[in-house]
């Protein structure tokens, strides 16, 4: 048992509330004065719960933080003093707008009536206020919305984003203007984008049906080779993962993925959030957590990808911490609460899956890099001890038992060496990244996780804002600040259109 802060889901109060074990489970209990008991799954798999919570760090935060806490977590974003993780990925919505329609989305300017969409200076600024944060700048940065590919500007926000030092920049997108235009991936290209980070709910029509309101999987299809063709070789699927509706599909979107991979590099799995109010007994039955997914995703690939090969985001620590004492460079560290989210990497071998877990000692090699850090704190020659350290890396990297043409012992080796982004991109071009990033919502919300996020919202007022306090306490008050009514926008951008089309002619 464990108490914990989270809210009530009606009046968003801060409540006392409790984890327990029942089951095998890990469950969430809290009772509002005014709104009464609620109970929730909070980690479906206790043995997981404990693994991951294994991988718990505490970062230094943003140091020169917008806001001193005073009304406490969640009400203090922008980011305040109690935060404890950097920005390690930073979203800036450019647009509300979209050009469809999903019943699953967390922006709408059509339901809404009104329009929010950044003057281009403003984001600017916004990605100013980014790179200028300590002790580690953002070094990430995704754009989204809404839609973020209806803004005519965007390759030039892309072009903007590289040139003020993001080293990944990546957009958010249904595919649909990708799917429509080889030329305009070719833009995107140009401009900088690193990552189409793009909604994937299924390898049939039945998924798309019930989660965007129609058959979106040729679209798919067609943005895959249009990036293929434009040289745009890192696409992520971001499937959202909703029981009853595509969960018996999880193996066959990381299969599809593989087959894909000259130009698909992850599949970023995000269960689903329940957003407004949602009864217990439907929360029951479609909430998907975690370990959910890794037991599900070990049913469908006949055992080839085992619960036993996630580890935590946090998992990452040892090795951002070892790298920074070697080169003496602060480096992003991924502090981020254990729960947050779950990764690995898969490989595929003739037609097989097999996980990093299979060839490496995963455990070993980062309690290793734990022991052996604080050594590079003492005097001595820096080329030594790391020579001393890639000596020892065969007692945890099976070279024999790796996909062929890997050569893990090696990639590895000189990344210890260099840390440097080619070596890790070498990694990348061979691996598959699997990852689930499981988003908050008022009935599971634990406000340690929040304090703990590493994933923000920038907004034009110069603050910084966790994901899950933006969008559950934020976000209506943001936009209804910074936007304007839908009508009076869309005319304007129409009389504005028919001019350009006048002129033209």
């Amino acid at each position: 048992m464990k108490q914990i802060k989270s809210v009530c889901p009606e009046c968003k109060k801060v409540l006392d509330s409790t984890l327990f074990e029942e089951n095998g489970k890990i469950m969430l209990k809290k009772t509002c004065p005014e709104h009464g008991t609620f109970l929730d799954t909070y980690w479906s798999d206790s043995e997981l719960y404990k693994k991951f919570n294994r991988y718990s760090y505490i970062g230094s935060g943003v140091l020169n933080d917008k806001i001193s806490s005073s009304s406490g977590c969640p009400l203090d974003c922008g980011i305040c003093s109690g935060h404890e993780s950097g920005t390690l990925l930073a979203n800036i919505d450019v647009t509300n707008r979209c050009n469809l329609n999903c019943p699953v989305c967390f922006a709408n300017a059509r339901a809404s009536g009104f329009i929010y969409e950044p003057e281009f200076e403003q984001i600017r600024e916004m990605m100013l206020t980014l790179r200028n944060e300590k002790p580690v700048p953002c070094y990430a940065i995704q754009f989204a919305g809404g839609e973020p590919t209806v803004r005519e500007d965007l390759p030039e926000i892309i072009e903007l984003a590289r040139k003020l030092g993001f080293s990944q920049v990546q957009i958010a997108t249904n595919g649909i203007k990708l799917a429509k235009s080889q030329e305009y991936c070719n833009d995107l290209r140009e401009a900088g984008l690193h990552t189409v980070y793009l909604s994937f709910d299924g390898v049939s029509e039945e998924p798309y049906r019930a989660t965007r309101g129609f058959n979106a999987f040729p679209i798919k299809q067609k943005v895959l080779e249009n990036c293929r063709q434009a040289g745009l070789n890192s696409v992520v699927l971001v499937p959202t993962l909703i029981k009853g509706v595509n969960e018996h599909q999880v193996g066959d979107i990381v299969r599809f993925a593989a087959r894909n991979g000259d130009v698909v590099k992850g599949v970023n799995f995000q269960p689903v959030a329940f957003t407004g109010r949602i009864d217990q007994a439907l929360r029951e039955e479609q909430r998907i957590t975690i370990p959910d997914l890794a037991a599900l995703l070990e049913e469908q690939t006949e055992g080839e990808i085992p619960r036993e090969a996630w580890y935590p985001a946090s998992a990452a620590v040892p090795i951002s911490r070892f790298l920074t004492t070697v080169r003496k460079v602060p480096l992003p560290e991924f502090t981020v609460h254990p729960l947050c989210g779950a990764a690995t990497y898969v490989f595929e071998n003739g037609g097989k899956l097999i996980p990093i877990s299979e060839f490496v000692d995963v455990e070993g090699f980062l309690e290793f890099l734990e022991d052996v850090t604080p050594e590079f704190k003492e005097p001595g020659l820096r080329v030594k001890k790391v020579a001393k350290v890639i000596s020892q890396l065969p007692r945890y990297i099976d070279e024999s038992r790796c996909p062929k043409d890997l050569k893990i012992l090696s990639l590895v080796s000189n990344f210890l060496k260099t840390g440097s982004r080619e070596q890790t991109a070498q990694f990348h071009r061979k691996a598959l990244f699997l990852g689930a990033m499981h988003f908050q919502d008022l009935y599971n919300m634990d406000l340690e996780r929040a304090k703990r996020c590493g994933i923000h919202y920038a907004i034009p007022d110069g603050r910084v804002i966790p994901f899950c306090t933006y969008n559950n306490f934020h976000r209506e008050e943001v936009e209804a600040r910074y936007s304007k009514p839908y009508k009076e926008i869309m005319e304007y951008k129409n009389e504005f259109l028919e001019v350009q089309q006048r002129e033209a002619a």
